[in-house]
């Protein structure tokens, strides 16, 4: 008995005494428990808010067990652009649905050689197609986008004078329908049951894989029903879609034949024949070997849901702030009728639009999109802050503490656009936001974005006066999955031009 006792107490003496040693070189973080780690603590539902309170615990940098995942939170944007810069930090975290599902595939989750040609791809189509600071093509897709925010306002005028309706329908029928034409080159009238199946899919997939978050880490969660049936959604999901991008990929690639015969400098004008095209001029080099059809498939998804998920969720927080905010409002629309005397909008007024700017900036701050950051995957060691953090560590750039830290936003829970303002009421960008994440994978859509949010919010308050009548039932606290979403709201658009 007392031999007994003695042998299990050098082993924990010893077990102990390793762990101690294991982690003296990483940061300070909570208490974790074997096998689940900190993923007990976690808020379910707001888990951004409960790293938050560890931000403000244990620092700007910390580390935690996510189930068997060791995880660095990182909370300051200094330190996060500085971290994302280093090329050791350009992987992606080692998660089942990552790995597994999306098999490490598209964009989003591609890591490596894989990464690195499919952003040069993204980046130089978005140049090619306007969707960039320089291009010759810009006023050409200011254009495009404008043409479909044309479209929601003659929804708006369908409804009847003065409408009160929930705009989130049918934003995400136009935005989408605007993404539709650039990665597809196909769009789908609002009653086409194909194209409300895919906004279904979108929509809910977006939250499933924010309520499947536990399996990432803890794979065996997935045999458990609430989590089987999850999974199952995602994955008929994929098959479904799949599919039907195979329909069109065929498509595609007998009408690109045909315009290359007529033209052997056709430049194709969507993201799926210009990976085509770049497939055929690869298929003879050792990059050829990425242009296949289920990187193809992974790489449309990734790019339709990123740009339409992203901007729909930012708009609709703008549109809900504004409504609620209407003293401002109406500053920033006068600001708009003093400078583009009744025209459409350009790119190119909005350096003369600070309050304008200014409001946008303080939504994206606010209600942080992607609150968690899209966690990054460290592919080597690598020394944050004299703390030596492991290969294949999962990387947070927590966008949450980083736009609601006290000590560099006062009452970061209050919406003031004046925050972005300097002493001259011109537009002051803070060091401390970071609406577009940084680094190496900064977000390669990011001037599309702004292209977006900036002509379709710019056009509807140019028009239309934004109320909320019961604003004691306005939920702010949103929905989080991949992104922070706010709940559905009813704004009334009053027509002050009619």
């Amino acid at each position: 008995m007392t031999s007994t006792f003695l042998i299990g107490l050098i082993l924990v003496v010893l077990f102990l005494s390793w762990w101690r040693k294991r982690n003296q070189f990483l940061p300070p973080g909570p208490w974790n428990i074997p096998i689940i780690g900190s993923l007990f603590w976690l808020d379910p539902k707001k888990p951004y808010k409960t790293l938050h309170d560890f931000a403000k615990r244990y620092g700007p940098i910390y580390g935690l067990y996510m189930g068997g995942i060791y995880t660095v939170v990182l909370s300051d944007a200094k330190l996060i652009k500085k971290v994302l810069s280093k090329e050791a930090t350009t992987g992606r975290a080692p998660l089942y649905i990552t790995h597994g599902l999306m098999k490490g595939c598209g964009i989003i989750c591609a890591e490596g050689p894989l990464w690195k040609d499919q952003r040069k791809l993204l980046f130089n189509f978005l140049r090619n197609i306007g969707a960039a600071k320089v291009s010759t093509k810009r006023t050409a897709m200011e254009n495009s986008i404008l043409k479909h925010v044309d479209g929601f306002i003659d929804y708006i005028e369908s409804v009847g004078q003065s409408p009160n309706f929930s705009p989130l329908e049918h934003l995400r029928h136009t935005i989408g329908s605007f993404m539709n034409e650039i990665v597809f080159g196909e769009s789908w009238s609002k009653d086409d049951k194909t194209w409300i199946y895919l906004q279904h899919l979108q929509e809910e997939g977006i939250k499933y894989i924010g309520i499947a978050g536990p399996v990432n880490f803890l794979p065996i969660l997935r045999f458990l029903p609430i989590f089987r049936k999850n999974l199952k959604f995602l994955q008929d999901g994929l098959e479904t879609t799949h599919k039907l991008y195979d329909e069109i990929i065929a498509n595609h690639r007998k009408t690109l034949k045909q315009q290359l015969d007529e033209n052997p400098d056709f430049e194709p004008q969507n993201l799926l024949d210009t990976f085509l095209l770049e497939k055929k001029k690869k298929e003879n080099t050792p990059e050829g070997l990425f242009y296949n059809d289920q990187q193809l498939r992974y790489l449309l998804a990734d790019v339709f849901g990123a740009g339409l998920d992203t901007t729909l969720t930012t708009l609709s927080w703008y549109l809900l702030f504004m409504s609620l905010h209407e003293d401002f409002q109406q500053l920033v629309r006068e600001e708009l009728a003093s400078v583009l005397q009744g025209r459409r909008p350009t790119m190119v007024d909005f350096q003369e639009l600070p309050l304008f700017e200014a409001s946008i900036a303080e939504v994206q701050r606010v209600r942080s999109t992607v609150p968690v950051g899209i966690p990054h995957g460290t592919i080597a060691p690598i020394e944050i802050e004299g703390f030596q953090i492991p290969k294949e560590t999962m990387i947070i750039p927590l966008q949450w503490s980083v736009h609601m830290d006290e000590k560099k936003w006062r009452d970061p829970e209050i919406f003031d656009p004046k925050r972005f303002l300097d002493e001259n009421v011109s537009f002051c960008r803070s060091e401390n936001f970071i609406p577009f994440q940084a680094g190496k994978r900064i977000c390669i859509g990011d001037e599309l974005a702004k292209m977006l949010l900036y002509l379709f919010a710019s056009t509807i308050l140019q028009k239309y006066r934004l109320s909320i009548d019961s604003r004691e039932n306005v939920n702010l606290d949103g929905h989080c999955g991949i992104t922070l979403s706010p709940e559905s709201f009813k704004i009334t658009f009053e027509n002050f031009q009619a």
